[in-house]
């Protein structure tokens, strides 16, 4: 079984992620994986963190000459702010520095920070935001990658594009997929919005928010084209793949809602509307679907249609004009602590997102065609292929 863990604090040595499960000779693209980090930081309206930072991947143990070799894959993506925090994030007690540990308090709204303090008991903020905070998902988008690479040899590609920001928004029959994919290899991410003048007119809503020293949020979209009929189950509630990937994209930071395929309009249309009606192509020896309102998913199970997954992102909780929020020890009314921080971050959530699906499909792909190494995976992967062809 497939499953990644990531450790490390925002403003700590670094971020470690833990894959476990891939097969052995999977070959690492390691331009590939920093080129993903590199994605995961861009885009307009990102904050100072970005100029400090360039992400790359420290590979520490499960891959030799290139290859995987079945052994649990560790990777550190180190933090350059680091030498700004070794004092207020060291591990060893130092009393003779205290006064450098860089408190965070009163607590942010719509932040962990007052959360977290009262579970774990804390007294002010900065151990819950450190790990509370997006920067972990450098460490989740390092194994995404190596969950792509590894879809990618089935011939399975996942990209992402903004689909609104703010109060604009791309029609829903306007972004083909080899645009969204030609979005994904372009360097300057800007908003990852596939039409030039709706970007230009998100760029404005983000302008807007800055000089209102305000923050934006959005919806952004992940298509993933070229997957196999069959992944996922009916059988069991925790089983269904619809319900796994929207438990996955639920946990990227400020994500507050998910959509598969059109769901949400569904919810509002007759039944007559919604249903995509099935077809068959002689050709190509495979059932079709007209439309993909069901965004490539029915009864938790992959029909070889795209799989369509949305995001719903709030925006960045951290202001520069601060909320109001109330004083841990006199429990006055106070302004809330700021700290550095973004004002719009949908391109990153997209590829976020892109990775959090990526985990969850590798994980499903292996449940289904298993295999210790890539040459057994793709013999069982062709087996079923051509039973599918059969049918």
């Amino acid at each position: 079984m497939l499953r990644f863990q990531t450790a490390g604090e925002s403003h700590g040595q670094g971020l470690i992620a833990l894959l476990e499960g891939l097969p052995a000779g999977l070959r690492i693209d390691f331009n590939y994986v920093n080129r993903e980090l590199k994605r995961r930081q861009g885009g307009y309206g990102r904050g100072g963190r970005m100029k400090i930072e360039t992400d790359t991947a420290q590979f520490l143990s499960g891959v030799r000459h290139g290859h995987t070799i079945g052994s649990p894959i560790a990777i550190l993506v180190m933090n350059r702010d680091w030498e700004n925090w070794k004092e207020a994030m060291a591990v060893e007690d130092h009393p003779e520095t205290r006064a450098k540990y860089k408190p965070l308090s009163p607590p942010r709204p719509g932040h962990a920070d007052l959360a977290g303090c009262l579970k774990y008991d804390f007294r002010e903020a900065r151990y819950v935001l450190e790990r509370a905070s997006a920067r972990e998902t450098a460490a989740r988008v390092a194994a995404g990658a190596l969950a792509k690479l590894f879809l990618k040899s089935f011939g399975v590609e996942i990209a992402s594009h903004t689909v609104a920001l703010g109060e604009v928004s791309v029609a829903d029959d306007h972004a083909s997929f080899e645009a969204v994919l030609a979005l994904r290899d372009r360097e300057d991410i800007m908003l990852a919005c596939v039409d030039p003048d709706l970007e230009a007119r998100m760029k404005a809503v983000v302008d807007r928010a800055t000089e209102n020293r305000d923050t934006v949020g959005g919806t952004f979209e992940v298509i993933t084209r070229g997957l196999p009929v069959g992944l996922g189950s009916c059988a069991q509630w925790d089983l269904r793949l619809d319900g796994q990937l929207a438990q996955a994209v639920m946990s990227i930071q400020a994500v507050k809602a998910v959509e598969i395929g059109s769901g949400i309009a569904n919810a509002g249309a007759m039944g007559s509307s919604v249903h995509d009606e099935i077809g068959y192509d002689r050709a190509q020896s495979r059932f079709t679907r007209k439309t993909n309102r069901a965004g490539g998913l029915e009864g938790g199970i992959t029909n070889g249609e795209d799989l369509i997954v949305r995001g719903y992102l709030k925006p960045i909780s951290t202001l520069r004009r601060p909320l109001e929020s109330v004083d841990f020890e006199t429990k006055e009314t106070v302004k809330a602590a700021y700290e550095r921080s973004d004002i719009c971050v949908l391109p990153a959530a997209g590829v976020v997102g892109e990775t959090m699906v990526a985990l969850v499909l590798a994980r499903s792909l292996l449940e289904k065609f298993g295999g210790d190494s890539m040459e057994e995976t793709r013999r069982n992967y062709q087996a079923y292929s051509d039973q599918v062809r059969r049918f």
